[in-house]
């Protein structure tokens, strides 16, 4: 364990966080696209919930 932590980098070009792009963008600001899976989620949890009963 020692060894890894000596050879890792914490800021090194191999930790940069993913840039989103525009697709990736719109759905996660389009109101409609936000409505559908809010829908389709409480779906899905009726459907676990009506098994258990």
């Amino acid at each position: 364990m020692q060894q890894i932590e000596n050879t890792v980098k914490p800021y090194d070009q191999n930790f940069t966080t993913m840039v989103p792009t525009g697709f990736v963008k719109f759905f996660r600001t389009c109101l409609i696209w936000q409505f559908i899976r809010f829908v389709i989620i409480n779906f899905k949890m009726i459907r676990v919930v009506q098994k258990s009963h």
